[in-house]
């Protein structure tokens, strides 16, 4: 028996340079699917989903920085004085 999903998938074609397909190949696990992973990530652009830190402002690192348990507490410190300083 076919299984029936209410999301509808479609077929596309792209130009990805080889050495890219190869080495996110190579990052796959055994079980994981390229299509699942592709589509997840286009998800993450459109809809917001996840956040790169490419594209994340300075400031908004910094405030991470801040949060994190592991961060020295001299460069929280730091941080912190940069943050108040800047609007």
């Amino acid at each position: 028996m076919k299984r029936r999903t209410k999301v509808h998938m479609k077929a596309i074609h792209v130009n990805v340079p080889i050495r890219t397909l190869e080495d996110f190949d190579a990052e796959l696990g055994f079980k994981e699917s390229r299509s699942k992973i592709i589509a997840s990530l286009m998800g993450e652009r459109v809809y917001g989903g996840g956040t790169y830190v490419r594209d994340a402002s300075s400031r908004r690192l910094m405030a991470a920085l801040t949060a994190r348990e592991d961060t020295d507490e001299t460069l929280r410190s730091l941080l912190l004085q940069i943050l108040a300083k800047t609007p």
